[in-house]
């Protein structure tokens, strides 16, 4: 059984300042061991459960955060963003079972985070369908494009109940809620505990029950916060400008949504 894992830091345990996120900050080195051991703790799940191949696909900002050294030595590591529209899931294909995500985060535009973004802290929202779009939803589409069904989550309470309303099978891990500017965070050795139980009981279920079927057309909005990007990506092909701040974008084709966001995010 060959498993992919996706994994962001916004929505790894005790993660509340943006300083917390980056390596230029010093406070980094903390969150980057814990968002390792949460990872690992997902891995060792899987194989748990049977599987025999994973992929661990590093997803936040250089993609080069996880300690390679301390993954189970099934693991190969996905490092670095190599221009594919997948992004956040490059290198998924139909040859996988399964995927989860550790470590996701609530939506740009809700109030579930003080980290709550959609890809780029220059959007201020996105919505597909008419729906509001968390990294999330894009991921769990890309994974649909390619019939891999999503079966785990972990990350913010607000990031959990959003997986549930797309997903009602899968299985999550809250490991905080929002408060404000503020967090609320279970102990990181129970994150981990949950994240390897949890991710070990996804994959035991009938995996076939989190297979999400693709709208057959999208209607693409993205808000920035700035006019200026809004202008910039209306001369993308087949973008209008809604208005100063937004462009809308329409499709049958998943991946045509995917390439647009590589050129206009």
């Amino acid at each position: 059984m060959k498993i992919y894992i996706s994994a962001d830091i916004e929505g790894i345990t005790g993660t509340t300042h943006w300083d917390e996120t980056d390596k230029k900050h010093a406070d980094y080195g903390e969150y980057q061991e814990q968002m390792t051991a949460e990872v690992v703790a997902a891995c060792e799940g899987a194989l748990a459960a049977g599987a025999t191949e994973l992929w661990v696909r590093d997803a936040h900002d250089s993609a080069r955060n996880i300690l390679a050294g301390k993954l189970p030595r099934a693991a190969r590591l996905v490092r670095g963003w190599s221009g594919h529209p997948f992004m956040m899931m490059d290198g998924l294909d139909e040859s996988f079972r399964a995927a989860m995500m550790i470590g996701y985060h609530a939506r740009g535009g809700s109030d579930h985070s003080p980290l709550a973004h959609t890809m780029s802290g220059g959007i201020a929202h996105m919505r597909i369908n008419e729906r509001y779009a968390s990294e999330f939803m894009i991921n769990t589409y890309t994974a649909a494009l390619v019939k891999t069904p999503v079966v785990f989550v972990s990350g913010d309470a607000g990031l959990c109940q959003d997986a549930a309303g797309l997903v009602p099978s899968i299985t999550s891990v809250a490991v905080k809620e929002n408060l404000g500017e503020a967090t609320i965070n279970i102990h990181p050795a129970l994150a981990v505990e949950r994240i390897r139980s949890g991710a070990q009981a996804a994959l035991a279920e009938n995996l076939d029950a989190c297979r999400l079927a693709l709208p057959e057309h999208f209607k693409v909005e993205v808000c920035y916060k700035s006019y200026i990007k809004a202008y910039g990506a209306s001369f993308y092909p087949g973008v209008r400008q809604a208005d100063p701040f937004t462009i809308q974008f329409e499709t049958d084709d998943y991946f045509e949504v995917l390439r647009l966001f590589a050129f206009v995010l």
